[in-house]
């Protein structure tokens, strides 16, 4: 499928309906921008199987001239199905403005007023420049979170929520009157509708891969008597393998937000379960389980030897090879293996407020479009190409990160007692 032409969603009155837009493209020394549409109207379909069957049958549209239209046609159903950073809710910018100017609302706001400003381009709609262009707010929408703070970003914030009261109708009336439906080839529509089904059908169905054969292995594990202790208490028992060293360490949630054994924002690792154990036995040590009411229960076991150092599979992560199947492409990763070592990273840096490191796994950055390739592969979006060095050193960066605040046996290394 053409790289330049790509399927999106808008939100809109009539519900969530796909159509095509190209991007800007350069001929003949000017710039064109366009959208699967005719005359005045914008084409627009519920589902991608309508659109599949149109764009195989009629070439009567504003997209027929355009430099790399020709193979398009041939796209799979599937190819068609917008990804999640293509979909637009137009109709639901109310509700988003309404809530804090935080780095998500202001992302997905702009990426739906840049959709918009294109559609007011093309489709000659004024009325949408008028409303986007009413609010100074609008314009700095790019700069994120640093145009939006203290009190002239609020004032900014405010701006734009007054505006989208008073004149959102303006745009979506606009956007309502120019979008058809247009009749699609039966036969066509037919074809389509059975090829989607079935792509959906081997996605969903029984295991396709290895991956999906460890994921249905893990859920049918009967959990041991040991493991039923760490379940019901609802503290982890986690096992790492970083650096050519495997480890024990404990973890639970309050509310969504992790918490590990550690001190100081280190945490404490071991080597051995009993090492382990030792430590949790004795009443002495204080650290960041100590206070939750439960870990009076994780004591008396330990120092009783009624408890042992055991983890699920899915609390037991792997990040040694990690960065080898990285450096490979997305096609070498054990997806599986990558997810947790995701997790366990977020969550050691959620955990000791390192916003530096989770930013950095955001589809924002090339690391982070690189793991979503590996995890969320999207057939619509291009993958990331080769050679991946870039990304494989921020990982390594990652992981450093992470190796300088474990203790391992109830010591630090004299090198890690400061992060970077």
């Amino acid at each position: 499928m053409a790289a330049d032409i790509v399927p999106i969603e808008l939100g809109l009155t009539a519900g969530n309906l796909v159509t095509l837009w190209a991007p800007l493209w350069r001929e003949d020394g000017e710039e064109w921008e366009a959208f699967l549409g005719h005359g005045e109207n914008l084409y627009a379909f519920p589902h991608v199987a309508q659109l599949a069957a149109f764009i195989r049958t009629e070439d009567e549209h504003d997209l027929a001239d355009h430099p790399d239209w020709e193979d398009f046609p041939d796209a799979l159903t599937h190819e068609l199905q917008p990804g999640e950073d293509r979909k637009f809710d137009l109709v639901g910018v109310p509700e988003l403005v309404s809530g804090p100017a935080d780095i998500w609302t202001l992302a997905e706001l702009g990426d739906t007023v840049a959709i918009l400003r294109s559609l007011a381009e093309v489709c000659d709609l004024d009325v949408v420049n008028s409303v986007l262009d009413s609010a100074e707010g609008f314009q700095l929408l790019s700069f994120g979170e640093s145009a939006f703070s203290g009190r002239g970003g609020e004032k900014l914030w405010t701006g734009i929520g007054k505006a989208v009261v008073a004149r959102w109708d303006e745009v979506i009336d606009a956007l309502d009157a120019i979008v058809i439906t247009p009749e699609v080839n039966a036969e066509a529509l037919v074809q389509a509708e059975a090829e989607f089904a079935s792509v959906a059908k081997l996605e969903a169905g029984v295991l396709v891969d290895g991956e999906r054969e460890i994921e249905a292995a893990e859920d049918d594990v009967e959990r041991s008597e040991e493991l039923k202790f760490w379940d019901e208490i609802g503290i982890d028992c986690i096992t790492v393998t970083v650096d050519g060293k495997s480890g024990h360490t404990l973890r639970c949630y309050l509310g969504q937000q992790a918490v590990f054994l550690s001190v100081a924002n280190r945490i404490q690792i071991f080597t051995t379960g009993t090492g382990l154990l030792d430590y949790l036995a004795d009443a002495g040590n204080k650290h960041t389980l100590s206070g939750i009411e439960v870990f009076d229960e994780v004591r008396s076991g330990a120092a009783a030897g009624d408890i042992e150092i055991v983890a699920g599979p899915e609390n037991t992560y792997v990040i040694d090879g990690v960065m080898q199947q990285l450096a490979k492409g997305p096609e070498a990763v054990h997806p599986r293996k990558l997810e947790l070592a995701v997790e366990l990273l977020t969550d050691a840096a959620t955990a000791r407020g390192d916003e530096e490191t989770t930013d950095a796994m955001t589809t924002a950055t090339p690391l982070g479009s690189l793991l979503g390739a590996c995890l969320r592969p999207d057939p619509n979006r291009l993958a990331p190409a080769p050679p991946f060095t870039d990304e494989v050193t921020a990982w390594n960066i990652l992981v450093e990160r992470f190796v300088a605040t474990l203790d391992w046996d109830g010591g630090s290394d004299d090198e890690f007692d400061e992060l970077d």
